[in-house]
């Protein structure tokens, strides 16, 4: 038998990020982008699929404007799904939430400190930070959380941490967004140097990217809400009601992929071929996977 080169992931997660959910449900910014339905969409899309991933990981500009009845309007589209997923949810703060609102309905708190939280998926921790700065669209990390982060991170963990940021500490590929981008970088990237974080997960840009910062690999997931056009003259920013999607992130011993999926659909390429029969055919090609094949030899 044929090994495959990688066993099947350790955890597996669903990356998705700017919602941004309006107070009432209506079309963003007088288009035709409706963030209730696209969300609604990707949900049940993810729920059909089978999937069964550890975590949605929510990260940031959960609603459009901080509204008590957007977050009560998202907590109930993504409580169903995660209880048919059979998943955890880990929510993250943005520039267009309101840390108080969000508390209150989201994670049955009080108070307006900065949302930061550690969560375990057996020896992986995921670590939130609230890059959000009330009464502003750019981001920065706080001296408080940089000490509990530097803290936290004092102790390696055996299958290392995951980091979640609303605002990418990375260069902007769209010149505006430099009015809003994480600022005071080099701090941040001084904790993160030299520990355990195998990869930075964020938003913000409303386009899919990806970096290294501080040598760590970081990767930035569109919003679920609405996409940028990359294909605009350089120097100019359009928003579209387009190129939605999330990620998906499938952890490995050695190594994190992190995997685009566009909320538009086409029509088919070449052979659809349905689960069973995919794997009938690995089976018929004399290949196991790597794990498992070495599980039943023993």
């Amino acid at each position: 038998m044929i090994l495959t080169e990688h066993p099947r992931p350790s955890h597996t997660f669903v990356q998705i990020s700017d919602t941004h959910l309006p107070g009432e449900r209506s079309p963003l910014y007088g288009s035709g982008a409706d963030a209730d339905s696209n969300l609604e969409l990707m949900l049940s899309r993810l729920v059909s699929s089978g999937l069964k991933p550890d975590a949605l990981l929510m990260t940031g500009d959960l609603t459009d404007r901080g509204d008590a009845s957007a977050y009560r309007r998202l907590r109930e589209l993504v409580a169903p799904a995660a209880l048919e997923l059979g998943c955890e949810v880990v929510w993250v703060a943005g520039n267009h939430d309101d840390r108080a609102a969000m508390r209150a309905e989201l994670l049955g708190g009080a108070g307006a400190d900065p949302i930061t939280s550690v969560r375990w998926f057996g020896d992986l921790r995921v670590i939130v930070l609230d890059s959000s700065v009330p009464g502003a669209h750019w981001g920065e990390i706080d001296e408080a959380q940089l000490t509990w982060l530097e803290a936290e991170l004092s102790t390696a963990t055996p299958a290392g941490s995951l980091l979640l940021i609303h605002h990418p500490p990375l260069p902007t590929v769209l010149d505006l967004a430099v009015t809003v981008e994480l600022r005071d970088q080099a701090r941040l990237a001084d904790v993160l140097r030299g520990t355990d974080v195998r990869s930075i997960l964020s938003g913000h840009v409303h386009h899919p990217s990806f970096g290294t910062f501080a040598g760590i690999p970081v990767a930035v997931a569109s919003s679920s809400a609405y996409g940028q056009d990359l294909a605009q003259p350089v120097g100019a920013t359009r928003g579209q009601d387009a190129a939605q999607g999330y990620n998906l992130v499938h952890v490995y011993a050695e190594t994190i992929v992190h995997s685009v999926v566009s909320l538009e659909r086409g029509a088919d390429v070449g052979e659809a071929v349905p689960a069973e029969e995919a794997g009938r055919r690995i089976v018929g090609s004399g290949i196991g996977w790597l794990g498992e094949a070495i599980g039943r030899q023993a």
